[in-house]
């Protein structure tokens, strides 16, 4: 797997990253370290990539042990540390999944597995942050 972040050159601080897969983002600073919020901040980026790394595994667990989900959305907040490097120390995942006849267990074992067994992101970011989950399930007929 390969990326490439390059300066825009627009005076500020924004960039834009490709990665293998032909797909580009654009990243930016905050106005004041100079960014002209262009695009999303690096760490927002990580925060975005747990995310879908972890709802793709929810998502393809609840599928192959038949759970009949509708809709499936994570929303992620985190604490930074006060000092540099100001990584992640907590993070915390809401699932919300929808569907019928929804099975609590089976939410909560594919959200675990993913967590702790098929999420890269998740299972790097647990080496200087904890990270918890939660969920919350809509029935549907």
């Amino acid at each position: 797997m390969q990326a490439t972040v390059e300066w825009t050159g627009s005076g500020g601080v924004a960039f834009v990253a490709h990665a293998d897969s032909g797909h580009g983002v654009v990243m930016d600073g905050s106005p004041d370290i100079g960014g002209h919020n262009l695009g999303a901040r690096p760490m927002e980026m990580v925060l975005m990539g747990l995310g879908g790394c972890s709802s793709i595994d929810v998502l393809m667990i609840l599928q192959k042990s038949r759970q009949d989900v509708r809709s499936c959305r994570v929303e992620i907040s985190a604490e930074r540390a006060e000092q540099d490097p100001k990584v992640f120390t907590e993070i915390h995942l809401q699932f919300f999944v929808t569907g019928k006849d929804l099975d609590p267990r089976r939410v909560a074992h594919a959200i675990q597995l993913s967590a702790d067994k098929y999420c890269s992101v998740s299972i790097m970011l647990a080496k200087t942050a904890k990270i918890t989950h939660d969920y919350t399930l809509t029935a549907v007929d």
